[in-house]
């Protein structure tokens, strides 16, 4: 049974999220301040926080801030539930390490769906950490940033990494360049579809033992697959 921890000020909210989310099978802590969700996401180590933006004592954004320096608490998924509705929040929230950010009003099914969205990508992520990747002679190390093909190393940037892994990690999946983006340079990112193709062609060129794996789709990505 997951875990999810709300910090939450308003009363109502904390009524409505708790009843929504233990009627599909979550168990919910609230804390109705900062302080008091900084030390129930240590103490607890929920599965999932939700994260209020204007709370008393410490303010959502530097309650995210503290999550994400904290060891106990680093890896744990955090949605932003907020009415501040400005892309400059949404900006500063992410970038902060909040995984969602989910404007008020809102739905409760929405909300589950969201929550249960990042407990499954969690849990992809755990898997695929408990040991190295790996497609014919390519091998990926992902906590230590390394990557071979024959025992030899491929010297990836950090980005062409992360793009290699969730390719290696998806084959046969087709993958948007907008997907891409958001995924490997984060939300909201400015960066454009250029420096994407730019990574790729770099990275086609550091797979080339591998034989051509990495697939344009006319108009709409790339595709990690075994060309026959």
């Amino acid at each position: 049974m997951n875990k999810v921890l709300l910090v939450e000020d308003d009363v109502q909210i904390q009524e409505l999220v708790q009843f929504s989310l233990e009627k599909e099978g979550f168990v919910v802590l609230i804390a109705s301040d900062g302080e008091q969700g900084l030390d129930l996401a240590k103490r607890e180590k929920p599965d999932l926080i939700i994260l209020d933006l204007t709370l008393p004592i410490i303010d959502g954004y530097d309650v995210c801030k503290i999550l994400r320096a904290q060891k106990e608490t680093a890896g744990i998924p955090i949605i932003i539930l907020s009415a501040r509705t400005d892309v400059a929040d949404k900006v500063i929230g992410l970038e902060l390490g909040a995984d969602d950010y989910l404007t008020k009003p809102f739905s409760p099914r929405e909300l589950s769906a969201r929550i249960k969205a990042r407990l499954r990508e969690g849990q992809r992520k755990n898997e695929l950490s408990n040991g190295p990747l790996r497609w014919g002679s390519l091998e990926i190390v992902q906590e230590s940033y390394i990557a071979t093909i024959a025992a030899k190393p491929l010297n990836l940037t950090v980005k062409e990494f992360e793009l290699l892994v969730l390719f290696v990690a998806n084959p046969y999946q087709v993958f948007s360049r907008e997907y891409l983006i958001q995924k490997v340079w984060g939300y909201l990112s400015s960066t454009d579809s250029r420096t994407l193709d730019v990574h790729i062609s770099h990275l086609r060129n550091k797979l080339k033992a591998l034989g051509p794996v990495l697939d344009s789709v006319r108009g709409v990505g790339y595709l990690f697959a075994r060309r026959e």
